[in-house]
């Protein structure tokens, strides 16, 4: 269980949380990871805007995450 915890927190990229992990996004630095991914993508949609016709993923920092939302909604 040690192995597979330090593998999600510390590894496993997320994409509820932006494909960072959940060491990155608790120690703050989600923020400059997304920032980097927000310029890379605007350099590559300048370099081939034909690439990008629907525009390019989102990489804004989010708010709070809840666990299983969908699940705590039913249980209400």
């Amino acid at each position: 269980m040690k192995d597979f915890a330090n593998w999600y927190n510390n590894e496993h990229r997320h994409s509820r949380i932006k494909f960072v992990t959940p060491a990155q996004r608790h120690h703050g630095e989600d923020k400059a990871i997304l920032a980097k991914r927000r310029e890379l993508y605007k350099k590559a949609q300048k370099n081939n805007p034909n690439r990008w016709s629907n525009g390019t993923r989102n990489w804004h920092e989010i708010g709070d995450v809840e666990l299983n939302p969908e699940n705590e909604k039913e249980a209400a």
